[in-house]
């Protein structure tokens, strides 16, 4: 019984191991989110005739909003600007980020930039942008010889 009593403390010994150089990057990590500002999360899918980009942006005002469409990618850019300040209080926990934020998602088809519409909606903002006719899937008759 002795081989597997070492063996557990092997297994105790890399998990600390594994702690301590897991410690200093989660903390690089925080840091480098904190100086870079924030990023929002978007979630991007396909309808028949349709892109549809999805941002979460709580706490903005649509005029702090930018959506711009250039060349086959779409930038949504903004800033989320902080409302209180806490000069006579203790932060013990201050998680949402402020700032200026941009995403750009590179759609996979060519889109009509004439028609595509923005909507600003319970802090989730929508973009719709149809599908160029060229983009849109054909219906293919088979005939029978």
């Amino acid at each position: 019984m002795t081989p597997w009593s070492s063996f557990g403390r092997l297994s105790d010994l890399r998990e600390e191991i594994d702690r301590l150089f897991d410690a200093p990057l989660n903390e690089l990590a925080r840091t480098s989110n904190l100086l870079s500002g924030w990023t929002p999360a978007l979630d991007v899918y396909e309808q028949k005739d349709n892109f549809v980009i999805k941002v979460e942006l709580p706490g903005m005002s649509k005029e702090d909003i930018t959506v711009s469409l250039h060349e086959g990618s779409l930038s949504i850019s903004g800033e989320r600007k902080s409302g209180t300040k806490h000069t006579e209080a203790e932060v013990y926990r201050a998680e949402r980020f402020f700032g200026r934020f941009q995403r750009t998602v590179t759609l996979p088809a060519p889109v009509a930039p004439d028609k595509v519409k923005a909507q600003y909606k319970d802090g989730i903002l929508t973009v719709t942008l149809p599908k160029t006719e060229e983009a849109k899937p054909k219906q293919i008759d088979v005939s029978v010889s």
